[in-house]
Formats: structure tokens, C-alpha cells, sequence
């Protein structure tokens, strides 16, 4: 007995000792926690106090990455831990749109900042719809008298197409502006597939929705080669009268035809620097030391970072979100729909039908919200979701609450990117007015259904499947394949949210079936095109669609409410240390591909974030993937 009593107390002593282990260890790490997180917001704080401070000079408009409409919510702690992971500067960054567009518009009026300095060598791009909206934010600026000034190394189509909005453009000597036009590349898997010996079916309504053909062919259907040529030429004419119109060039000056050009380009020696002086696409040929002197001059001399003086707009952004932070929520909703449309929550690249929705009823359900914008700049995705999104937005602008009893009906606004075909336009339907860009690539009216199979490749592997079912639809895998029964009912669905889509368009936009089914077919559109086919109302731009959501509403004073999920200030930190280290990831990687395999890693990955997202319940999708690699 007394046995087990010395081993009932050695076994409390030793649990007493763990415990005690576990309090000191969990206490221990809440306090380091704890210290981080204090010296986080005094560095922060500190940071902040010398944005609100000691910023003067330009605004250094040193654009790094890709231009997005929706990135992760920022503050002054975020901007400290990309700054110090060393990710501020990496082209792997994401920037707002409508972050870019607000902090020059604010330091038009800012007496500390004395011009904009536009570096753009670490831009990666955008859609001209953006491009276009910076752009006139920056001509908005002009009109203070202050400079714009924009300096690189070299220029490519989308940095220039920035830098065309300057006063004054220099270049390097070794530097170029490499204007090359427009082109559409998408990689083709059919033979890859028959090597595989992988089972592709179709099921589509329109002759030219092209999503699925890399997966049918090794080559563009002359279909889609027509239709993509019409709406290329079409972004790439724009492209050119806004460079011609900024620089005060004739249009055909901008790129000529290719015996001019390569005169032109021999009379400059081969030299691409000299070519674009001599051509009017640049003002002067400047080394970057001489170019440091100038500014200096013309800003002041930072001597604590020996640069001339200027303010990030990295800097300025955070600075400009703090303050906001503090204001109150606005009465007209935004709501971003970026990315391709899929079941679930939001994440990178993908716009989650789940979060939007909730976003939607929250503005539906709040009394404070008189209006609300949609800004869709997506490829569209799968039916289920956008039908989703569709069906809220539809509760929104009938005016029902949670029971189905009626409320205050709110006007809907949808405001389109660069981007808003197949479910992009799906989810636009129950707008009261739609507002593109003469960039925006919309229509794409077209359904689509795609299984893969996989029983050719395990019978050349040696593996077999078999085995009994009660019924011919349960006898459907990926191992065994699909039967007629099971093909018959997923042509049939995908037939009919083709009609459905249609119909849905018919009567949002007023037409007949008829009318719509000559415009549909999966045919994108310009948003030029696309306004004198009746399916958007006006061409303009996110300010645009702001003045309708007002008037629509009977608003007075239009504040925006941003509808964006709130995220802890754990989450914030965690994002952005793992968004930092994603940033600096693939740069390195990349950095040991040849350029070549570096583009088709881009494309392959481009083309693999919807198919490997493609979750509909039903296998119907309203996607265009020939949208979205420009270049």
C-alpha cells in the first residue's frame, strides 16, 4: 500500500512539475510575444511620427510589382515588416489602385510635396484601365503647377504607358522604350494530354468560347483568333492615341510601320536611347548621377539617407491609410469582385463567393449604406459562385432583408476594370447601370464543362478499375471515365445556364433573347464594343461610377465605404511577414530560369489558378482565359 501511494505522489509531484513547466513556458512565450509586438508599435509609431513630420520634397512614385484593385488592409506595421524583411522594393509587391489614384490626388494639395518623381523600373504592370485612371490622377495633379518628372533605366509598354502622363521624360544612355504592340500567348496541352493519355471532355455552348480549347487543341480555333484580333487591335489603338495625345506625337510616331522603324532605328545608329529622342517618346538622355544632382536641386537634400527629398508612396499610402482609419464608414458600399470567381472564401487571386456574399448582405443589412459598387475586374469562374454573388446583389437592389420582408432598396453601380467577362459579366446583371473603361474586356457570354479521366493512363501503367453499382451514374470516376448517361445530363446543364445566362442578360439590359444570343456565343468585347452592343451604359471610370451610386441614391455628399474583412492585429503580422517571404521566394527561383522559361513559368501559372480552383458542383463555368495574358 505504501508502494502505491510513494507512486501516486511521485506521479502528482511530476504532474505538479509539468504543469508548472507548461504555466512558465506559455508565460514566457505571451511576454515575448508581448515584447514584439511593443517594440512593432513603437517603431510603427515612430515611423508614422516622421511620415506626419519630416516627409517634404517629391512624392517618389517608385511603383514596384503588379497594380491590383484589392490587397491586403495596410498600416504603418505592415509597411515595417515588408521594410524590413526587405520585400518593400520586390517586384513580387501588390499596390491599390485606388491607394495610387488617392495619394497623388492628396498631394496635389499637400504644400510639403513639391512634385512627383515617377520611377517605374520595378513595375511590372497592369491593365490599361488602371493605367488609364492613374494616369488621369497624375494629369489632375498637373494642374497645381507642380512638375511630374519621370526618370528609369528603360521603359517597357506599361511603364511608359505611365510615364507618357509626365512633364518630362529622361532616359539612360543604355536605356530604351520598348514599344512592340500587343499579343495574346496561351500555352496548348492537347498533345501533352494525349502523351498522358489523359481523357479531356467537353461540354460548351458558343462558338467562341476558347477556355477550353488548350485542352482540346494545339492551336487558336480561327473562331478565336478572329474575335481576340478585333478587341486586341482594339486596346492597342487606345494604347497608341494616349501616348500620341501625352507626348503631342502623330499617332503613327509611336511605333511605325517596320520598314520606318527600322529606317528610323538606322538612323539612329542602333542606338534605342537616341531612337526614342529623336522620335519624341523621350525628352532627354540622362545618366542617373546627373539625374540625382537635378533633383537634389530642385527638392532639397535628405542628408540622413543622401537622397534628394521625397516621400515614398509606399510611405505616403500608409501615412494617408492611418488617417482614414479614424473617419467615418462611408454610405456607399464597395466591394471588389478581383480574380476568378470560385465556391468558398476569399484568397490570393481567387474571388471567393463566400466572402462576397457576406460583404454584400452586410451591406444589404446596413442601414447606413445607401448605395453600392460593384467593382468587378475578373475572368469570371465557376456558374454556382457567380450565380451566388448574383442572387445578393439581386436581394440588395429589391430591397429585402434576412426574413425576405422589404426594406429600403439600394441602387447597384457596377463599376468593371480591366476585366469583366463570362462571370464577371454574370455577376453584373442586376446592376441598375454598368460603367467600363474603353479597356475593359467584358461579354464573354459563353458556359463551358471540363472532366478529365484518367483510366487510359493507369491501363498503360497496368492498373485496372472494377466493380459493381446500382445505378449507371454512380459508375462514374476518374479512374473509370464517364458514360453516355452521365455526358447527356452535363451537356444538358451546361446548355441550359447557357440559356439561363443569356436570359439573365436579356432582361438586365432590356433586349430579347435574340438580340443577346448575336452578341453572345463566348465573344469578348471592348468596352468601346461592348457599350454600342448595349451591354454596359457608360464609358468611364471608378470616379464615374461614384457620381451615378450618388445620384442614383439621392446623395448629397458621397463618402466610400470600403467592404473589406477586418483582420486582427495578428493577422495583419502574419500576413505580411508571409507575404514578404512569398514575395522574395519566386524572384529568386525565377532569377535561375532563362527569360524564355521564366515567361512560361508566368503563363503556366496563370493559366493553372482557375483549373486548379475548378470546384462547381455542377462542372458549369463561365471563364476567359484569353482575357487575361496581355502583353
Amino acid at each position: 500500500m505504501r508502494t502505491l501511494w510513494k507512486f501516486i505522489a511521485a506521479l502528482f509531484k511530476w504532474c505538479w512539475k509539468l504543469l508548472n513547466f507548461v504555466r512558465q513556458f506559455i508565460s514566457n512565450v505571451i511576454f515575448f510575444v508581448l515584447v514584439i509586438l511593443i517594440a512593432a508599435g513603437v517603431l510603427a509609431y515612430q515611423e508614422q511620427f516622421r511620415l506626419d513630420n519630416e516627409y517634404k520634397g517629391a512624392l517618389y512614385v517608385n511603383l514596384a510589382g503588379l497594380v491590383v484593385d484589392r490587397v491586403s488592409t495596410r498600416s504603418p506595421l505592415d509597411q515595417f515588416g515588408r521594410e524590413l524583411l526587405g520585400a518593400a522594393d520586390s517586384r513580387a509587391q501588390e499596390t491599390s489602385v485606388f491607394d495610387i489614384v488617392d495619394s497623388i490626388r492628396q498631394a496635389k494639395s499637400d504644400p510639403k510635396i513639391k512634385g512627383v518623381v515617377l520611377n517605374l523600373d520595378n513595375f511590372v504592370g497592369t491593365d490599361i484601365a488602371s493605367m488609364s485612371y492613374i494616369g488621369k490622377a497624375i494629369k489632375e495633379f498637373k494642374t497645381s503647377g507642380k512638375p511630374v518628372i519621370a526618370i528609369g533605366n528603360s521603359y517597357s509598354q506599361p511603364q511608359y504607358y505611365l510615364a507618357s502622363y509626365a512633364d518630362k521624360i529622361i532616359v539612360s544612355p543604355q536605356g530604351a522604350v520598348s514599344l512592340h504592340g500587343f499579343s495574346t500567348n496561351r500555352l496548348f496541352y492537347k498533345s501533352l494530354l494525349d502523351t498522358l493519355k489523359v481523357s479531356t471532355h467537353i461540354f460548351r455552348v458558343g462558338t467562341y468560347k476558347s477556355a477550353v480549347e488548350p485542352m482540346m487543341r494545339n492551336d487558336m480555333s480561327d473562331d478565336a483568333r478572329k474575335a481576340d484580333t478585333l478587341w486586341l487591335n482594339e486596346l492597342w489603338n487606345n494604347y497608341r492615341q494616349v501616348i500620341a495625345t501625352n507626348r503631342k506625337i502623330p499617332l503613327e510616331q509611336v511605333l511605325p510601320e517596320p520598314a520606318a522603324l527600322i529606317e528610323k532605328f538606322r538612323k539612329a545608329g542602333g542606338d534605342s536611347a537616341l531612337y526614342a529622342l529623336q522620335n519624341g517618346l523621350v525628352d532627354e538622355i540622362t545618366p542617373a548621377n546627373v539625374i540625382e544632382d537635378r533633383l537634389k536641386n530642385q527638392f532639397g537634400w535628405d542628408e540622413k539617407n543622401k537622397h534628394f527629398n521625397y516621400i515614398t508612396i509606399d510611405d505616403y499610402i500608409a501615412k494617408n491609410s492611418v488617417q482614414n482609419e479614424h473617419q467615418t464608414k462611408g454610405n456607399i458600399a464597395v466591394i471588389i469582385v478581383e480574380g476568378a470567381i470560385t465556391d468558398g472564401p476569399q484568397l490570393d487571386d481567387i474571388a471567393g463567393s463566400d466572402t462576397i456574399v457576406a460583404q454584400l448582405r452586410e451591406a444589404r443589412m446596413d442601414p447606413n449604406i445607401k448605395a453600392v459598387i460593384l467593382r468587378v475586374n475578373s475572368p469570371g469562374g465557376s456558374v454556382s459562385a457567380s450565380d451566388l454573388i448574383r442572387n445578393e446583389l439581386v436581394a440588395i437592389r429589391e430591397g429585402t432583408d434576412a426574413n425576405g420582408k422589404k426594406i429600403n432598396q439600394k441602387p447597384i453601380v457596377v463599376s468593371m476594370g480591366g476585366l469583366a467577362a463570362s462571370g464577371g459579366y454574370w455577376v453584373s446583371t442586376p446592376a441598375d447601370y454598368i460603367i467600363a473603361s474603353p479597356n475593359t474586356l467584358t461579354g464573354s457570354i459563353g458556359v463551358f464543362g471540363v472532366i478529365n479521366t484518367f483510366e487510359k493512363s493507369l491501363d498503360y501503367l497496368g492498373v485496372n478499375t472494377d466493380g459493381v453499382s446500382t445505378y449507371p451514374l454512380a459508375d462514374i470516376s476518374s479512374t473509370k471515365g464517364i458514360n453516355p448517361l452521365f455526358s447527356d445530363m452535363i451537356q444538358l446543364a451546361v446548355d441550359n445556364n447557357y440559356n439561363q445566362f443569356v436570359g439573365l442578360v436579356a432582361n438586365s439590359r432590356h433586349k430579347t433573347v435574340d438580340e443577346i444570343k448575336k452578341i453572345a456565343e463566348g465573344r469578348v468585347w471592348s468596352g468601346g464594343d461592348a457599350k454600342k452592343n448595349g451591354l454596359v451604359d457608360q464609358l468611364g471610370d471608378f470616379d464615374d461610377a461614384v457620381k451615378k451610386a450618388s445620384a442614383l441614391a439621392g446623395l448629397k455628399t458621397a463618402s466610400l465605404n470600403w467592404m473589406t474583412p477586418e483582420m486582427s492585429l495578428t493577422e495583419k503580422l502574419m500576413s505580411g511577414f508571409s507575404a514578404s517571404a512569398q514575395a522574395l521566394m519566386p524572384n529568386a527561383l525565377q532569377s535561375m530560369l532563362p527569360a524564355p522559361l521564366t515567361q512560361v513559368a508566368q503563363d503556366m501559372k496563370k493559366q493553372s489558378v482557375f483549373y486548379n480552383r475548378m470546384n462547381d458542383p455542377q462542372n458549369a463555368y463561365v471563364f476567359c482565359l484569353n482575357c487575361e495574358n496581355i502583353r
